[in-house]
């Protein structure tokens, strides 16, 4: 069996595993990344609308900064982001937005003088300033207060990962494609590589490293209906898990994006709604206006997606063979905007519906977009209970998100905590990461790993594991979905208990070395029953709503009860997860908790909100500066590392020392 040796292992070859080899490659170090797909063909390529920086360059943008993104993030998440990390990504953004300018992302740039744009459904004039001009521009996003979601018209995510990838080529990094890491490696309490199976030659290899970090993506494909890549089944997260000492958390918080395209789920960007596009029913009537008069098709994404199958629920939806759906209109934007700004979205409704959206309306319908939960680490991006593991990005619970992300903010996250994690990574190469696995722990790992592949050969097994991870998806869609009742989640853990079970059945006909999508089913889908499993525990057992966990039969969100992260692990030896939580310190928030600015204004609130809102008020009556106010109140940059602590410049804000 081979072994190969490096000083950090990076299993994801998206934008967060491409940036973080990237920067532990630039402290002197040696990074591998491993692949299911080249890296070019990673799943962030697929982000459309954009990346969320407070360059505050653009008209709508102006007086835009990091306090006023930091405030949409914080209420995005229905508090329940990490703030001090939410800080650090806000802070850092617009440095990442601007080194990918540097490394050649074509980012959109602000015209100056007077341009037609739709805003609530009708045309007005925008006027650019002189000294703004040729600087990059913004879009409007939901959940926003001000337009700061930077953009290469619909294909943001293929410019930045061909440009980052392109980047990674340049630094020299390795990468090794067409490789799945099935087990992780470790030893007395630190995580020391992976168990990687070669998806060409059906080969089990072992990656030592002294460091490592997953960033694989989410887990979307355990539910039916998703806009991620058939790739995106969470198997990174999973094996986090099985090791039996990293945790997972906030994995029942799951997002559903309102404009899947119906039937298919294909994601038409949030772009479409932030340049003027409308929602309407049957009727053609524009009806978010009823639910949410402020904010309309640009309130967050779990408040517009409840409020999308409600219409539909209360008979607004339009009839077709597939099911029920809704419009999404963006007609009134005009051909030329739409063949400029969104050009793959009109390319994917030529494609996949047979339309073209400059003339026809879209059919659309919420569809399972993201997962907030993944695997917890501290602000430095590594386990607190599995040293030497770090993770960054979708499989992460670093946790800048909360219960909800903000449309723009995920490709953000993806470069941001990209740049940060790879400096600590370094940072513990530095100081403390040892190789130090003995081959004793190693050749057991390895022979359980073979074992589990050799138990899909017993002549006694008679389960087919398409049959499963298709009833696994059919229960998370119908039972699991954007509205959550506690007898419809019981019902859903006791089916999917069931089918974990009888993964361990499974039957594996094909016996091929080599290429085998059957053994590679066979394998995954117990490892995606266990994720689905931690997220139907963990919503059964939060009785609230809160963000995208909306629970029919506990309709408010509970500060008082509730105001925690939920921690899952799986030991080895159990047949179901184990859920722990971690209070959230209300009397440490810069932002206490509140009404979010739309969605419901009822709540339950924290007995320390009201202590902690004066003496926030007090603060920010004071007479220091923003910064000032802001560091009395949370202080942050000491956990920057040291490179990204220096102030973002705008030509709205005097750049002090």
């Amino acid at each position: 069996m081979q072994t190969i040796v490096t000083d950090a292992l990076i299993i994801g070859g998206g934008l967060a595993g491409l940036r973080t080899a990237i920067g532990v490659k630039r402290r002197g170090f040696t990074p591998l990344i491993l692949s299911l797909v080249p890296p070019k063909r990673s799943h962030s390529a697929a982000a459309q609308g954009g990346m969320q920086a407070s360059l505050g360059n653009s008209a709508k943008g102006w007086g835009d900064n990091e306090d006023v993104h930091f405030a949409d993030t914080i209420r995005g998440s229905d508090w329940g982001a990490d703030q001090v990390v939410a800080r650090m990504f806000v802070h850092t953004a617009p440095k990442a937005v601007r080194e990918l300018a540097a490394w050649g992302v074509p980012w959109n740039r602000v015209q100056k003088g007077d341009h037609k744009s739709v805003i609530n459904g009708e045309e007005v004039t925008i006027t650019e300033r002189d000294e703004s001009h040729g600087l990059i521009t913004a879009r409007n996003f939901g959940g926003t207060a001000k337009w700061r979601t930077n953009y290469v018209a619909d294909g943001t995510g293929h410019s930045m990962l061909y440009t980052m990838s392109n980047q990674a080529i340049a630094e020299g990094i390795e990468v090794h494609e067409r490789m799945e890491a099935i087990a992780l490696l470790h030893d007395n309490g630190r995580c020391q590589g992976a168990i990687v199976r070669n998806l060409i030659t059906g080969e089990l290899m072992v990656y030592l490293a002294k460091v490592t970090c997953i960033a694989t993506g989410g887990f979307g494909r355990i539910y039916r209906v998703s806009t991620n890549a058939v790739i995106n089944q969470g198997i990174g997260t999973a094996i986090a898990l099985e090791t039996g000492i990293a945790k997972l958390g906030n994995m029942e918080a799951v997002q559903f994006h309102p404009t899947g395209i119906f039937p298919a789920g294909i994601l038409v960007t949030e772009g479409c709604r932030g340049d003027g596009g409308l929602l309407l029913d049957a009727k053609e009537h524009r009806f978010m206006p009823d639910y949410e008069p402020e904010k309309r098709e640009l309130a967050s994404r779990d408040v517009v997606s409840r409020w999308m199958e409600t219409h539909i629920r209360n008979g607004h939806g339009v009839q077709s063979r597939f099911g029920e759906h809704l419009w999404l209109d963006i007609r009134l934007l005009g051909k030329k905007h739409i063949n400029s700004k969104l050009r793959e979205v009109k390319e994917i409704c030529q494609y996949f519906l047979g339309i073209d959206p400059t003339e026809s309306l879209i059919p659309v319908r919420p569809a399972q977009h993201y997962s907030m939960g993944g695997i917890r680490t501290d602000y430095r991006g590594e386990s607190p209970t599995l040293k030497g593991l770090f993770a960054a990005g979708e499989a992460a619970c670093w946790d800048m998100h909360g219960f909800n992300r903000l449309g723009g903010n995920s490709v953000a996250e993806t470069v941001v905590a990209g740049m940060i994690v790879g400096e600590f990574m370094a940072d513990s190469l530095t100081t403390e990461a040892t190789l130090a696995i003995s081959s004793t722990a190693i050749d057991s790992q390895v022979n359980e790993v073979r074992d589990e592949l050799a138990s899909f050969q017993r002549s006694e097994n008679n389960e087919n594991a398409w049959q499963i991870i298709e009833a696994m998806q059919s229960v998370m869609t119908d039972k699991v979905g954007i509205f959550r009742h506690g007898e419809q989640l019981a019902e859903a853990v006791t089916e999917l208990q069931s089918l974990y079970e009888r993964a361990g059945r499974i039957k594996v006909s094909d016996t091929s070395r080599g290429v085998n999508p059957e053994l590679c089913a066979a394998y995954r889908a117990k490892k995606m029953l266990k994720l689905s499993l931690c997220v139907a525990s963990g919503a059964l057992a939060r009785e609230e709503s809160r963000g995208a966990h909306c629970r029919e039969d506990f309709p408010l969100r509970n500060d008082k009860d509730w105001l925690k992260r939920t921690l899952t692990s799986w030991s080895p030896e159990a047949a179901s997860p184990a859920i722990d939580y971690e209070p959230l310190d209300v009397m440490s928030m810069e932002l206490p908790p509140g009404w979010r600015g739309y969605g419901g204004k009822e709540r339950i609130d924290h007995p320390d909100t009201p202590t902690r809102q004066a003496e926030v008020d007090g603060v920010q009556a004071g007479d220091a500066d923003r910064f000032a106010k802001q560091q009395q109140l949370m202080p942050f940059t000491g956990c920057l590392p040291e490179p990204f602590r220096g102030r973002n410049a705008r030509l709205s804000e005097e750049l002090d020392a």
